[in-house]
């Protein structure tokens, strides 16, 4: 993989900040910003394509828009497992609530609480080791998207883990980077906004720009590092087929 070009290639594209540009203003945008998750799809897909200039225009900001909602569905879908974890245990303090107002009920109010306080916890576990397997096969997801447009694609659980596990090495060093990247991207913009904030008015003003440049870039990296493994593996795939 050649990680030093997802970080380099917007400034290979002539109207790059015509491109991110809007796209930083299109993310601000309620409703409107779905089609920024669609952008990054295109960056993914002309990746994958071998396209010279991966950044997508946006000229088809409909089919943007409509991945981007299509993308929300399917991350509401795998969120409800989330959901559910964290609404469970509030039944527990809801009970308690009620019972506590019942003198004779002050010990079972006691027990349900504390039965809801320890669910919580155990459920807290569940629900950080759900999202860090969830941030980890969502970018294959995303591939397999790029590379099909539909939301029943979304779902192609051993799809997704057989594209993780042929092309381990390269999915692995995509998310890495990525996560590296967008850990180095959030001190630099922490820092930035701190000194920003000494300059009245225009500072934040500044910071505010800057936070959404940051965010659009970040985005961009995201998309190009795995549109590289979504090529790498569709070749090796190829050449899998013909062999």
């Amino acid at each position: 993989m050649n990680i030093g070009k997802s970080f380099s290639f917007v400034f290979d594209d002539k109207q790059w900040i015509s491109k991110l540009g809007l796209g930083a203003l299109v993310s601000f945008i309620p409703i409107l910003n779905f089609a920024w998750t669609g952008y990054m799809v295109g960056i993914i897909r002309n990746v994958m394509n071998n396209s010279p200039e991966p950044l997508p225009t946006w000229d088809d900001f409909g089919k943007k828009l409509t991945d981007g909602l299509l993308l929300a569905v399917a991350s509401l879908a795998y969120s409800l497992p989330l959901i559910i974890v964290f609404c469970l245990p509030m039944s527990f303090m809801i009970v308690p609530a009620i019972l506590s107002g019942n003198a004779d009920m002050q010990g079972l109010a006691e027990a349900v609480a504390g039965l809801g306080t320890a669910l919580f916890f155990c459920l807290l576990c569940v629900f950080v080791v759900y999202a860090l397997a969830l941030s980890v096969i969502f970018p294959a997801i995303l591939v397999i998207f790029a590379r099909e447009g539909t939301l029943a694609s979304c779902f192609k659980f051993r799809d997704v883990f057989q594209l993780i596990s042929n092309n381990s090495s390269p999915f692995l060093t995509a998310w890495a980077v990525s996560i590296g990247a967008s850990i180095g991207v959030s001190l630099i913009v922490s820092a930035a906004q701190f000194v920003l904030t000494f300059i009245p008015c225009l500072g934040q003003i500044a910071a505010f720009i800057i936070t959404f440049g940051i965010v659009v870039y970040t985005t961009a990296i995201y998309g190009h590092l795995f549109g590289q493994f979504g090529s790498i593996a569709a070749g090796q795939n190829q050449g899998m087929i013909q062999s």
